[in-house]
C-alpha cells in the first residue's frame, strides 16, 4: 500500500479550516449520552452510511448544519477528500491505494469555543481502513509534535489517542483537545473534541467513539 504523502487529509487540519465558518444559529441538541442504535448491515451508499453516524454528543453542543460549513460537511467522495490536499491528483492515487469508497462528516459547536467532530470513512477492505486510520493519526501527531498513544485505556483495540493539554492559538485551537482514530472493520472513525479542559475533551472523545462504534456493523 502506498504510504501517504504530507498532503494526506488530516481530520485536525479540516477541523481547523472549518472553525471560522461555524455559525451560532444552529438547532439545539439534547444533553446526555451520545446517541447509539442497533448496528445495520454494511452500507452500500453514502446515504446508508449517514444513518449510522451519531446524532448527539454528551456535552449537548448544537449540531452544525452541513451546509453552514465551508467546505460543507456531510457526504464525502474520494474526489472531495482529494480536494483538501495541495496535490489532489497525488491524493486521489493515495486514496485508491487505501480502497477509499466514501465518507461522512458531522460537527457540533458554535464559533471558536467547544467543538466536536466525527468523520466516518468506508473502505473496500479492513486492511485499507486500518491503514488509513493509522496514517491519519501519525499525520496529526507529526503536525502537533505530540505523542500518539496506541490502544490507550478506555478505547477499544485498534484505536489511537492524541491529547493537547492547552490551547494552540497558532493552529486555531481554542482550548485543550483530544483526538481519536479507530479502525473498525471496513470503517475508519475519527473523533475530535475541543473543550474547557483536557479531562472534558478526553471524556467526550471516549463517549462519542463508543457510541459511534456501537452504531457500525460488527467488525
Amino acid at each position: 500500500m502506498t504510504p501517504p504523502g504530507p498532503a494526506l487529509r488530516s481530520g485536525t487540519a479540516l477541523l481547523l479550516a472549518l472553525l471560522p465558518a461555524v455559525l451560532t444559529g444552529c438547532s439545539s441538541t439534547v444533553e446526555g449520552a451520545a446517541t447509539a442504535a442497533p448496528a445495520d448491515p454494511t452500507p452500500s451508499s453514502p446515504a446508508e452510511l449517514e444513518r449510522l453516524l451519531v446524532t448527539d454528543v454528551p456535552s449537548g453542543l448544537a449540531r452544525v448544519a452541513d451546509a453552514d460549513l465551508t467546505p460543507p460537511a456531510g457526504e464525502k467522495s474520494a474526489e472531495d477528500v482529494a480536494g483538501y490536499a495541495d496535490d489532489p491528483d497525488r491524493e486521489r492515487e493515495v486514496l485508491e491505494d487505501y480502497g477509499y469508497r466514501y465518507g461522512w462528516e458531522r460537527f457540533w459547536g458554535a464559533g471558536p469555543g467547544p467543538l466536536v467532530s466525527v468523520f466516518v470513512d468506508q473502505f473496500v477492505t479492513r486492511a485499507g481502513a486500518g491503514a488509513y486510520a493509522r496514517d491519519l493519526a501519525a499525520n496529526d501527531a507529526e503536525l502537533y509534535g505530540a505523542v500518539l498513544r496506541d490502544e490507550p485505556p478506555h478505547l477499544p483495540g485498534g484505536c489511537r489517542l492524541l491529547v493537547l493539554d492547552e490551547a494552540d492559538p497558532g493552529s486555531g485551537m481554542s482550548g485543550p483537545a483530544a483526538f481519536a482514530w479507530c479502525a473498525h472493520g471496513v470503517f475508519s472513525v475519527a473523533v475530535t473534541a475541543v473543550a474547557g479542559s483536557v479531562e472534558a475533551a478526553t471524556d467526550e472523545v471516549h463517549a462519542v467513539v463508543a457510541a459511534q462504534l456501537e452504531r457500525l456493523p460488527p467488525s
